[in-house]
């Protein structure tokens, strides 16, 4: 594990979107190609607005996504897929996007994302980690167990109300009860993780991360026994655990 603590979101997402870029540069001189797995939310906003600006041959980059909602269209604000085309997929070139499309029948889809994800192994996952601790929607407690790729998960409140006051969603009764969530187990095999958590908000969920051992009542504390994991922190997401 190596730790990086920024002064603010906005340095943070700055050198977080720099090493981003510099892994996938490496693995595209090395293979010839990168895939990676994205997160989303308020908290990967500067990080991504800076990784587009890198200078990355992104037409050698497969992408996927962590999860998605089951039951709103991707016109809906919170729709996962709405954010990242809109601040990533559609500014630059990707090799694909693999989407999860939920319209489809879920079975079916679950399948054809399997699939596709198993087919070679993953190079980079930007995990970002929850209000509650939570990786991806693998929300406390969760299952590590599985070793599905994806799967159906259930919400708890806490995960919703994150949702609510980041401005998603009007209420925590308009959330969905149910999202397509990439498993634990499967996070866990990309070759690199790099965790990008600014904010005040998440400072107790880092507090957690650090002080709980591995186990599914704060799933973010599995990245610690990852061999390639990189937190990114600003000074108010870290000013539970360091004194700076």
């Amino acid at each position: 594990m190596k730790i990086y603590v920024s002064n603010d979101a906005n340095e943070l997402g700055s050198e977080a979107a720099s090493m981003i870029a510099s892994k996938l540069n490496e693995i595209i001189a090395a293979r010839g190609e990168a895939r990676m797995v994205v997160s989303t939310g308020s908290s990967q906003f500067e990080m991504f607005r800076e990784l587009v600006r890198e200078n990355v041959n992104w037409q050698r980059v497969e992408v996927f996504h962590l999860d998605e909602y089951i039951g709103i269209p991707i016109t809906h604000k919170a729709s996962f897929r709405k954010y990242l085309y809109e601040r990533f997929i559609n500014l630059v070139a990707v090799k694909r996007f693999h989407s999860i499309d939920v319209e489809k029948n879920i079975d079916t889809l679950l399948n054809e994302l399997t699939s596709s994800l198993r087919n070679k192994p993953v190079d980079l996952g930007i995990i970002g980690i929850g209000v509650n601790g939570h990786i991806a929607f693998n929300d406390p407690p969760a299952d590590l167990e599985t070793r599905e790729a994806f799967f159906r998960v259930k919400l708890n409140k806490e995960c919703k109300l994150q949702q609510v006051n980041e401005g998603w969603f009007g209420s925590v009764e308009e959330v969905p009860e149910t999202a397509i969530s990439m498993s634990v187990w499967q996070i866990m095999q990309c070759k690199t993780i790099i965790s990008v958590v600014p904010h005040k908000v998440k400072a107790e969920a880092v507090r957690l991360t650090f002080s709980e051992s591995p186990g599914k009542m704060v799933p973010a504390t599995m990245l610690k026994q990852h061999p390639d994991w990189h937190l990114f922190l600003d000074k108010e997401s870290a000013s539970g655990v360091i004194r700076l």
